[in-house]
Formats: structure tokens, sequence, C-alpha cells
């Protein structure tokens, strides 16, 4: 998918928005939603085959860019019991679904999810299959911090059935890693990636992060080059958004070494540049992957998909999320578990499903949702099929609004509009979530924009 980078028009349109993972988006869960209404779900569910996510919250160390749930902690003792909480929620949905579903994906994230140790992998994995039906062939993929990880790990892992991998890289430079507190060695990553190569691992992704502080064009370089050497499949290059007031491990970064907007383009146009130099595809977002590579090739097929983990190659599987914080799909509903270690082990041990919140939506919903979906994984979209698809008879005056919302998008050049066939031109697919937003009927709703969050910026 070609890219037409204009750093003018991404300053134009670099606003705050939702990365839509989901629709309707987390922040629009509710209270009302909760542990009955998820258990009619899974009840009610007949999906022949779904994806797993568990999330693992543990890390040793803090990185202070992160904003994902974690629990920083170096003792290993907290594990063993969260554990046990895992598998009490594995039975009690698979009590719920009532039967063994096949799963041909399956993701461990975190947090870290090797801070477990092999005994512990092994422990999760025998449970995942004792409740749920793994497929030959399917995609298991982990999360890995190589500072934690040898040869011999990744060995273990391969044998218990993973075979992707997603390593943490951020930026190789001394001095950005010391400003995040991330040290990690170019050489104890590139010992990781070559064991799960020589271990059978199909596919391994690297993330890389810019926008930290103390980057500049030359550091980022060199870190791009090291990361080309190693040749991996797939690169996730994410925008650093700086949220200290909702991420309190940001608040130790010092703002003044942080790249000013300008410079942050800067870097963003070098990996681009140097990235389709290298023979990687633009994906979407913030992926890259080799020509050869499943993300690709389920990209030019028309068979993308996006969720909770980013894209993915399969279809629209419902998604069962075990563990603190995770979010779980299942057709028209969505439910995410309590957050915190206190209220998740409090329901288990009440009996109840760990979920927090959730949201049920309607047929509109349902419509956008897709909407989003295929502009964020196809880039094009036609408002008369979708319409039809979900029994709509005048599609016109349905997306009336969207439509007018649009017209600033296509003078501007982001995308073109033929009676209500949308094309995401080469110049906004980076903007690809400011078209988006356009569709997200709850973000331009009158009284759920007071209550509006605050997104990161789109780029």
């Amino acid at each position: 998918m070609s890219l037409d980078f204009q750093p003018e028009l991404i300053r134009r349109y670099d606003v705050s928005g939702p990365r839509y993972t989901s629709y309707p988006t987390a922040d629009r869960f509710h209270s009302g939603y909760g542990p009955q209404q998820h258990a009619r779900a899974l009840a009610e569910c007949s999906s022949a085959a779904v994806s797993l996510y568990v999330h693992i919250p543990f890390c040793e160390t803090l990185c202070y860019y992160c904003g994902c749930n974690k629990i920083p902690t170096r003792n290993h003792a907290r594990s063993a019991p969260y554990l046990d909480q895992v598998e009490q929620e594995m039975r009690k949905v698979a009590g719920l679904l009532g039967r063994r579903a096949a799963v041909p994906q399956l993701h461990w994230g975190g947090g870290t999810p090797t801070f477990l140790d092999d005994a512990e992998t092994t422990r999760l994995m025998e449970a995942t299959r004792e409740h749920f039906d793994l497929q030959a062939g399917g995609e298991f993929s982990i999360e890995i911090d190589p500072r934690k990880v040898g040869a011999r790990r990744v060995e273990h892992l391969a044998s218990l059935g993973f075979n992707r991998m997603s390593v943490g890289v951020q930026d190789f430079d001394p001095a950005v890693q010391q400003a995040v507190n991330r040290i990690q060695s170019f050489e104890e990553t590139r010992e990781v990636i070559d064991a799960a190569r020589s271990s059978g691992f199909e596919s391994v992704s690297v993330d890389l992060i810019y926008g930290l502080p103390r980057q500049n064009a030359f550091n980022f370089a060199a870190t791009l080059e090291k990361v080309l050497d190693l040749r991996p499949q797939r690169i996730a290059l994410y925008s650093y958004a700086h949220l200290p007031a909702r991420f309190a491990p940001q608040r130790r970064i010092r703002e003044e070494e942080l790249p000013t907007p300008q410079a942050k383009l800067v870097l963003l146009g070098l990996a681009i540049r140097r990235l389709a130099h290298a023979g990687y595809v633009y994906i979407g977002m913030d992926h890259f992957a080799l020509p050869d590579d499943e993300l690709a090739r389920a990209q030019g097929e028309g068979r993308l998909h996006r969720n909770f983990q980013g894209y993915s190659t399969q279809a629209e599987l419902d998604l069962l999320a075990f563990g603190v914080s995770g979010i779980s799909k299942i057709g028209s509903h969505y439910a995410q578990n309590a957050k915190t270690l206190d209220a998740y082990g409090a329901a288990l041990a009440a009996g109840e499903l760990p979920v927090e919140r959730g949201i049920t939506l309607d047929a509109d919903d349902l419509m956008r949702r897709e909407a989003i979906q295929r502009l964020m994984c196809d880039f094009h979209l036609d408002l008369g099929a979708l319409a039809a698809r979900h029994g709509v008879d005048d599609p016109q005056q349905r997306f009336d609004a969207d439509l007018r919302r649009l017209q600033p998008l296509v003078q501007a050049g982001l995308l073109e509009l033929d009676d209500l066939r949308l094309l995401v031109t080469p110049q906004g697919r980076l903007l690809v979530r400011v078209i988006a937003m356009q569709f997200d009927r709850r973000l331009h709703d009158a009284s759920a924009q007071l209550q509006a969050p605050r997104y990161s910026k789109v780029i």
C-alpha cells in the first residue's frame, strides 16, 4: 500500500482521535453492562471458532513511556495466584459457552508475558488447551521482552505452540533508552530473534516508537538501520503519546527533552522513506510488513481485520479475553474486565465473571463498526453496499451528516468521493483515523462530546 508523506497536510490534520481497535471505542463502555450481560452473551454465542487474549500485567521494570495496564514488581511470587484466577475465569467462561471452542488465534500480552517462568507458561498453556481447542496451524503469538528472555526460553515457548513473536525495542540509542528507563542492547535483541527463527517461529514483529525524549534524526536513523539488519517480518512504528495526566509513569519524562512536533514529523518521514526503500509494505496506521507476510497478503486479498491487538489476518472472530483489563467481543457485545488485581480477584472469589463495564451495540453501531473497520483495513468503502448489507434503504439520507463532514477532507485531498464510494488517497492513508472519525456517531453526538476523553494525536 503506497504512501505519500506530506508534512504540511499531516500538520493540518494532526488532531486527537481514537485508534479504533473497537467501535464504539472503549471509553464509551459503561457500568450498566456487567457480569450478567456478559454471561448471557457467552451462553448465546454460537461461533464455531474464537480468538483468545490473555493479559499478564506484571513487569520487572517500569518503562516511562508505557500506557498499558501493568504492575511493576520484582516479586515473582505474585504470578502464581494470578494464574489461579485466570484459570478460574477460563473454566467459568468455557462452562457458559457450553463447548470446547476451536481457537485459530491466541495472543498473550501485557505487561510482560515472559514475566512468567517456564513452569508457569506451561501451566497456562495447558489450562488453555484444557478448555479450548487450539487449532493446528493457528496463529499463537506472545509479546517478548528481550532483556528477560534468552534462546532457551524461546525454544520452550516454541515447544508450547507459540509461532509468532512481538519484540519490544522502541529505540536502540543509549541516551534515549536511559531517558525512558529501558536499557536494551542490540545483541540481546538479535539473540532472541535468531532463536525465534531457529526454533520455528513463523513471524517476528518489532515495535518502535518515534517521538521519545532525546530522539533526533541521526540517532533514530541508526536505530532503523539496526532493526532493518534484523529483517523482522513486521514493524510497528508507534507515535509516542505524552499524556502524563493519564499515565503516571510518563511524569518521569522530561518534557523539554521531547522532540518538537516538527522534529517528530521528521522522524516519521525518515522512517517511512527508509522502510519503503527496504521493501516493507504499508499496512495501515502504524504497521509495516514484508510483501510476503500474511498481513500484506491479507490486505491484498481484502481479508485484513483489526482488533484490540492491532491488525489481524483472522476474519471477524469473536474474541474472549482473560485477565485484568481484558476486553472481550462477542457479536454485538463488548465486555471489559476489572482493571485492578483486587477487583478482578474479588469478583472471581464471589463466583462472578470479573466484568466491570461494557456495551451492547445497536444496529447503527454495527453498521458504523463495519464502515470504520473497512476504512482502516482496505482504505476504501462503498456506503451503498454497506447500507444494503445492513438493511438500510436510503444510504444517502442515513449518511448525510457523515458525508457533509467528509467534504473538507475531500477538498484537502485526503480522499476521493464518487457517489457513495470512498477511496483514501496515498496522502490520506496516514490520516485514516481522521477519516474514520467522521463516521463515529458517538464522537459527534453533542451530549457525548461534553464528556469526550482526551485521545492521543493521530500522528
